[in-house]
């Protein structure tokens, strides 16, 4: 099934999070790592906080979908994250975006990921792997999502 995650993080060395995040994804068992969206540099949601690295990853798995967010939660946990305050800062954070054409809404698992639409952080990498990819509940591409959204706090990070 190809999945599609999103990558953040805000704390210290950020680009170094997301590279251990990307490694640890790859490494999981039946995943593999087929494309990566380019890096933005986005601005917080929630209290003030650093600005935060944002992509997306496009997997290929066999894992099923609560086994593979289990999976991206543990290695959250092991590089730092914590989940103190909904909108606070961290090491790394993982959301399980879409799970092929998946709608599932159950304890603690909603698929697609139920803010998807609304959040430029996610839709601009999204686009960069599958702009005419269409959201499984609305119906629409996600370049006509992103359309409706204010992208200004979204820039291509250059290294």
């Amino acid at each position: 099934m190809t999945a599609y995650v999103a990558l953040g993080s805000n704390l210290k060395d950020r680009a170094a999070y997301l590279l251990e995040g990307l490694s640890r994804l790859s490494r999981l068992p039946k995943t593999r790592l087929l494309r990566l969206s380019s890096l933005y540099e986005t601005e917080p949601l929630g209290p003030p906080q650093p600005h935060y690295l944002n992509l997306v990853a496009e997997l290929e798995t066999a894992l099923p979908p609560r086994g593979l967010l289990e999976a991206m939660l543990a290695i959250e946990r092991a590089l730092g994250r914590e989940r103190k305050e909904r909108y606070g800062p961290r090491t790394l954070d993982l959301d399980l975006l879409l799970y092929g054409d998946l709608v599932l809404e159950e304890e603690g698992l909603t698929l697609p990921h139920p803010r998807l639409h609304e959040r430029a952080f996610v839709l601009v990498p999204l686009c960069d792997l599958i702009p005419e990819g269409r959201h499984p509940l609305l119906g629409r591409t996600f370049a006509e999502l992103l359309a409706g959204l204010d992208p200004s706090g979204v820039r291509p990070y250059v290294v």
